[in-house]
């Protein structure tokens, strides 16, 4: 990429912009935003009273916010849904896949998982994925990324040359197989945002429509020094990194509006799974929020959600809908009008109909794994796969039913639950 270059690009790009209405037929813009080890109760407009995150609360303030989206408990299982719209059961990817040790395993995206990011290039949308991507090591599967869809991409290139690298400071990145340089003095979450925002101005002149994955390496552990800790001389911390990945995205939603594209461009953000911090709780106004990563419950599946498009999604709106991770590749294919693979069955529904015309989403059940267990909850009551029945119907508190005498609600819920931590066929 060309980091130090950028910003001239992005000044020129806009140069040539004129706003202008644009067609309810056109193609829009998809840019989609994860980030790392985030649970929903980090967030203001969620009610957390711990971070600051005035950027993601204003989007929320513009766009939709659902209150009841859900995932599993870490990145590897909830990537592989979102990329392939199956739940864990079908997909199967439930651990980490080691590429922090350098292994030659790697998902399949060419045959057996086909990919929204495939599915849209078809319809002629610029493709790109920046940050985390953990489905492959890159020195052995070089045109991995490739395979699954996206065009061009800028990612932390875990291993190399037999050891893990570095994501933030010095970061080692690869930007279309070749690994950058120069970075010494650069933090990776800001020359990542740079990409993005290069991605957006180089579609934009191409008039193509751009689907930009943007898996944010923030706030996953190490826990270090942001770029602004470093200025203020602040001590690190997870809020302070939750911070910073606010004002990040903050960039790039004044990027969008500042080259006259807000109008024809969906903005996505989410979380992939609960935060990292499973022996603390968490303050809310909704009271405690208890576990987190790698734990099958609320605080460790409950996701932020957030959609901007304006002028097509209702401003601040709070969507109450059930929504899993799965949702988002349909939905992603009836925005772009993509047809859905029929080489692969999805368990995901779109949601695109909540999002433009008030309607239902009409979900009744999420599913999440971890380590070969899963999880089925309905809103009211979670049943994992080791047999507890839990009762979620005053979130954030859960309470585990004991096995003998459960009540008629709670036998019926189990009856219901458990056809979905079978493996689908």
């Amino acid at each position: 990429m060309r980091f130090n270059t950028v910003v001239l690009l992005f000044t020129c790009g806009l140069a040539f912009v004129a706003a202008s209405a644009t067609s309810e037929d056109q193609q829009p813009n998809i840019l989609f935003i994860v980030a790392d080890d985030l649970g929903y109760e980090k967030l203001g407009c969620y009610g957390g009273l711990e971070a600051e995150t005035p950027y993601l609360d204003k989007l929320a303030r513009e766009g939709m916010r659902f209150s009841r989206a859900y995932g599993s408990p870490v990145c590897t299982p909830t990537r592989m849904s979102l990329y392939t719209g199956q739940y864990p059961t079908r997909h199967g990817l439930t651990s980490v896949l080691p590429v922090h040790n350098g292994t030659e395993r790697a998902v399949d995206f060419r045959d057996g998982f086909p990919t929204y990011a495939q599915q849209l290039r078809k319809e002629g949308y610029l493709t790109s994925v920046s940050g985390k991507w953990q489905l492959a090591t890159l020195e052995f599967h070089p045109n991995h990324i490739r395979n699954a869809g996206f065009r061009s991409w800028c990612v932390w290139q875990i291993w190399r040359e037999g050891a893990k690298t570095i994501r933030y400071w010095d970061p080692t990145l690869n930007e279309d197989g070749q690994i950058l340089e120069g970075l010494k003095d650069d933090f990776g979450p800001d020359v990542l945002a740079h990409y993005v925002i290069e991605q957006m101005v180089e579609a934009r002149a191409a008039r193509k429509p751009f689907m930009i994955h943007h898996n944010m390496l923030l706030p996953h552990e190490p826990i270090i020094e942001t770029p602004d800790d470093r200025k203020l001389g602040n001590s690190a911390s997870l809020d302070s990194m939750i911070s910073y990945m606010d004002r990040l995205i903050g960039q790039l939603v004044r990027a969008v509006d500042e080259l006259g594209i807000a109008e024809n461009t969906c903005i996505v953000f989410l979380g992939d799974n609960g935060t990292d911090t499973i022996d603390q709780d968490r303050k809310t106004k909704s009271g405690m929020v208890r576990g987190g990563k790698r734990t099958l419950d609320d605080g460790g599946t409950h996701l932020p959600l957030i959609v901007r498009w304006r002028g097509r999604v209702e401003a601040g709106e709070v969507a109450e809908d059930l929504v899993d991770v799965v949702d988002l590749f349909p939905t992603f294919c009836e925005l772009g009008g993509a047809s859905l693979p029929k080489t692969a069955k999805l368990d995901g529904v779109s949601i695109a109909g909540r999002l433009l015309r008030d309607e239902s989403v009409g979900r009744e059940v999420t599913v999440a794994g971890y380590r070969k267990e899963f999880s089925a909850f309905d809103g009211n009551w979670r049943l994992n796969s080791s047999g507890d029945i839990i009762d979620s119907r005053n979130l954030p508190e859960e309470t585990v039913i004991p096995g003998e005498g459960l009540p008629p609600e709670a036998v019926e819920a189990v009856e219901r639950l458990r056809l979905y931590l079978d493996v689908p066929e």
